[in-house]
């Protein structure tokens, strides 16, 4: 069921970006993941890297379907982006305890210590966009954000 205050942004001939919460999710994401990348550029991460290095230091060990089931996003671009992270020496894969055809991903040392300053750029940019905010408002829009974000995972439309 939609919001009764909420004003569809193409509810007439014209489509109003202003209010478009879509839109402005979409403007506000890529903002974010510009002032991360710049972030984290020194540290040899990129935004792909640093969601999927996020997975790891939660849970290590994980393997390639974990993670991108974890992270929506397509099986093709977490292989691409589990290499790049090898590559760099982030990551190593082992053999799965009990899936012969599954490899699990670790953390190397190198990750390990790149946790800190990684969480403390995206934590310096989570301040800029959103440091004006008191607690109980960033409650509230972080809140409806993780709750439009599982609307959209389920489908729901009503």
């Amino acid at each position: 069921m939609l919001c009764k205050n909420y004003s569809p942004a193409m509810s007439t001939d014209t489509f109003d970006r202003a209010r478009s919460a879509g839109y402005l999710a979409n403007h506000m994401a890529r903002l974010f993941a510009q002032r991360l990348h710049e972030r984290i550029r020194p540290l040899g991460l990129a935004p792909a890297q640093f969601m999927t290095l996020l997975a790891l230091w939660e849970e290590d060990g994980l393997t390639q379907r974990d993670l991108f089931e974890r992270l929506d996003v397509e099986q093709a671009t977490m292989a691409n982006t589990l290499a790049r992270m090898e590559r760099d020496g982030l990551i190593e894969r082992r053999a799965h305890a009990t899936d012969a055809r599954a490899k699990t991903i670790h953390l190397t040392k190198q990750a390990r210590e790149l946790r800190g300053p990684a969480q403390a750029a995206a934590r310096d940019v989570n301040a800029m966009a959103l440091g004006h905010l008191n607690g109980d408002d960033l409650d509230l829009f972080v809140s409806t954000m993780r709750s439009a974000v599982e609307r959209l995972k389920a489908g729901e439309a009503s």
